[in-house]
């Protein structure tokens, strides 16, 4: 299916009306997920044209998608990951956990963002983050793509890593998202240590939605928001 090539004109609308020099692009992956962290990546690109077929991650098929990540790896000025595990999700809900995840991949680049374009409509960042958000920016925008590439790729390698140990679950496939073969196992094994057990589709499994958690403290307690 074609699509357009991302551009810098976000990039470059941020620095002539806010003065920023550095400007990072933001996007997460798994918020959707029963399992694994939800991970964000933060990537600053500068102006340079980028690799060929650029684009959401989702629209990448494998094996180009890992391909391209290695690609944008070498080719950024600077990126780096932030993950909230599962028991953070739980604990404060997923927009707080964006939130923390986010802050942790934009405080592990080698400097400060002057502004950061977030994938999306919604600001999870806020204050005192100087925050664009763009509805499909991970289809328009050159550093939020490229976040989005790297994001993907790394978080599936990580559940890759956690379908050696709980083989029933098919993680390599599936990435911790619902499946057939996600949902019969947790029928038959009940959650792992990486399951969100605060989520509604615990409230199905008869056998085990005992263990269901629920929210204990409000995220503007922690100091989150």
């Amino acid at each position: 299916m074609p699509y357009e090539s991302p551009t810098h004109r976000v990039e470059r609308s941020l620095r002539a009306t806010t003065g920023a020099k550095i400007v990072a692009g933001v996007d997460e992956v798994g918020r959707g997920a029963w399992a694994g962290p939800v991970t964000v990546c933060a990537a600053i690109t500068g102006l340079r044209r980028p690799p060929a077929g650029l684009t959401d991650s989702k629209l990448i098929p494998e094996p180009r998608r890992s391909e391209l990540a290695e690609e944008l790896i070498k080719w950024v000025n600077a990126y780096s990951l932030g993950h909230a595990t599962p028991e953070e999700i739980d604990e404060y809900g997923m927009t707080a956990a964006l939130r923390l995840a986010a802050v942790r991949a934009l405080d592990g680049l080698p400097e400060r963002p002057d502004a950061v374009i977030l994938d999306g409509k919604h600001d999870y960042l806020g204050a005192p983050w100087r925050v664009r958000t763009v509805i499909k920016g991970d289809q328009s925008c050159v550093a939020v793509a490229a976040a989005s590439v790297i994001a993907k790729v790394r978080r599936d390698a990580l559940m890759v890593e956690l379908a050696l140990e709980h083989e029933e679950f098919a993680f390599q496939d599936n990435a911790g998202y619902p499946s057939p073969v996600h949902k019969a196992a947790l029928e038959k094994r009940g959650p792992t240590p990486h399951h969100r057990l605060s989520w509604a589709y615990m409230d199905a499994l008869t056998r085990w939605k005992h263990l269901k958690r629920n929210r204990s403290e409000p995220a503007e307690q922690i100091g989150l928001f």
